[in-house]
């Protein structure tokens, strides 16, 4: 029986491969983080909902040649876990 690690793994070359993607590298981990944070500090929908906007910001960037896909998926990927701890800041209660 496969771990959850090499299921992922599996999955991930296999939407990659049907959506013609084969070059490009997704940290797993990285993408997994920062569901967790929109998870946490938002509340758990917003996980799927910011990392398929962050994805496709990053998308935008890298397709009109502004970086590299790394540094795409890394800038958009920061930039909504930078957010997503603002906000779970500024919505605690006495901030």
């Amino acid at each position: 029986m496969k771990s959850q690690d090499e299921t992922l793994e599996d999955w991930c070359r296999a939407l990659l491969q049907a959506l013609e993607l084969e070059d490009v590298e997704v940290d797993i981990n990285d993408v997994l983080g920062l569901a967790g944070v929109a998870a946490h500090s938002i509340v758990r929908p917003a996980a799927p909902l910011t990392t398929f906007i962050a994805g496709f910001a990053a998308g935008l960037a890298a397709g009109s040649g502004q970086a590299t896909d790394t540094v795409s998926m890394q800038a958009a990927m920061g930039v909504a876990r930078k957010l997503a701890k603002e906000y779970a800041a500024a919505e605690a209660p006495g901030a």
